[in-house]
């Protein structure tokens, strides 16, 4: 609805939709499920409004919503700075397939962020240690080493059911894993569709445990997707 509401502000339409959301990505969890309806919302009422929105428009609209509403106008993978909105594309590795657990366990951002060391992101002498910090752009989505995620030393003290889900995609044979966002879910990456329905048999849940078998998906499968909305974004 704020998507929707900032769209018709910006033009000063008077036009309006029926919208029936169906959701498949479980909230709370760190995955930008609701940062991907807004970004989708955006385009798709700019199509049926028949705006004349750049692409400027759309990223501006999308960075006051969220942070990472802007990536989803791409999707492929990409780097962001500022607060994550200035997004470059990047290269897409090899697909992959991935193993997505949401455990019985609830985080909020706002008390993930509270919750972070600071120190982890400045020098003794508070010189900000960012950039040294980022990765370079030969990010490989398949290494363990590529997958760094700080909140995971807060995330995981807070609700150690969250660790036990990460601990159980490495047991059961993933590349890699690592808390998505701020959580509460976590993912695993396999190299073959059999490698990942393998883990699925040998994961033993817990109570409460959800697991969404997945597979990434580049830029150029999600602009076909996004078929005539990526109109916006050329």
């Amino acid at each position: 609805m704020r998507a929707a509401e900032s769209l018709r502000a910006r033009f000063g339409t008077g036009k309006g939709a029926h919208i029936r959301l169906e959701k498949r990505i479980p909230i709370q969890a760190g995955l930008g499920g609701g940062s991907a309806d807004a970004a989708v919302t955006l385009l798709a009422l700019a199509h049926l409004w028949k705006l004349s929105a750049s692409k400027q428009d759309l990223l501006g609209l999308g960075s006051r919503l969220g942070a990472d509403v802007p990536f989803f106008l791409f999707g492929g993978t990409a780097h962001g700075t500022g607060i994550g909105d200035n997004i470059a594309p990047w290269r897409d590795p090899s697909e992959k397939f991935v193993l997505i657990i949401k455990p019985n366990a609830n985080t909020r951002t706002s008390e993930a962020y509270k919750a972070l060391d600071e120190r982890s992101l400045t020098t003794p002498n508070s010189k900000t240690i960012l950039s040294s910090s980022q990765p370079t752009e030969h990010f490989d989505i398949g290494r363990c080493a590529s997958l760094e995620n700080d909140f995971e030393a807060v995330v995981f003290d807070l609700e150690p059911e969250i660790a036990r889900a990460k601990r159980a995609l490495v047991q059961s044979g993933a590349q890699a894993a690592a808390l998505a966002g701020s959580g509460s879910a976590v993912f695993g990456i396999f190299d073959s569709e059999d490698a990942q329905r393998r883990a699925i048999q040998a994961i033993e849940l817990e109570t409460g445990w959800r697991v969404f078998p997945c597979k990434t998906v580049g830029r150029g499968e999600y602009a076909r997707a996004l078929g005539d909305l990526n109109q916006f974004l050329g």
